[in-house]
């Protein structure tokens, strides 16, 4: 009996997995931002935090959870966090280039992170939590180099930036559950104990205008 029970379980397991595969699969978005309209992509740790910070900046649309700079065509959420895809968790940020500039989004970059740890950001740790400026073009990379020696310059972090200059070459959307994460599960152990705190620091670093501030 008791083996046709733990039979039964691993059937039902299964088929639960089974099914909940079936539900992430990830698509690709396009990565054309609408009329008079701009986007960014950035990877600094957990999409979760990430998210929550950049839609508090003004002249920002909205942003999306998903993944990029991988080689794994519509990775899961798991095949990502088992750091075998390349892909780095990132945050797709859609702006109104005329309210706020592309260097006012890469000062929020680093006020919103620790850019020295490599393939870790507080307590995750792996690649797909290392940090990444993700460019759309020419300028862009090259606006990215900039802020990279100016914020070594400044003299701000005590030990080299390990953040990464890579092309935005696909942006997978993360599954739903993960969008406006923060918002939707605001007593979420991690919200409570990572998010938050991390929030509450980009606001004390970053020197441009913030919603909540308005």
């Amino acid at each position: 009996m008791k083996t046709m029970i733990q039979w039964a379980s691993a059937l039902i397991l299964m088929i639960s997995v089974s099914s909940c595969n079936g539900q992430s699969k990830t698509e690709s978005v396009k990565l054309k931002a609408p009329a008079k309209k701009a986007m960014a992509a950035f990877a600094e740790g957990c999409f979760w935090c990430s998210e929550h910070i950049y839609e508090s900046i003004p002249g920002v649309d909205s942003v999306v959870s998903g993944y990029a700079g991988g080689d794994v065509e519509h990775p899961s959420y798991e095949q990502v966090s088992s750091e075998t895809t390349g892909h780095a968790e990132t945050i797709l940020v859609y702006y109104d280039p005329a309210k706020v500039s592309y260097s006012q989004l890469l000062k929020a970059f680093f006020a919103s992170h620790d850019p020295t740890t490599l393939n870790r950001q507080g307590p995750d740790e792996g690649t797909s939590y290392r940090s990444v400026i993700f460019y759309s073009s020419p300028q862009e990379k090259l606006d990215a180099e900039q802020a990279v020696r100016d914020i070594t310059l400044s003299g701000r972090f005590s030990k080299p930036i390990v953040t990464e200059i890579l092309p935005l070459k696909k942006f997978w959307r993360a599954e739903d559950y993960h969008q406006d994460y923060e918002k939707n599960n605001p007593n979420n152990p991690y919200i409570q104990s990572v998010s938050k705190s991390r929030y509450e620091q980009f606001k004390k670093n970053y020197k441009g205008k913030i919603k909540d501030n308005e």
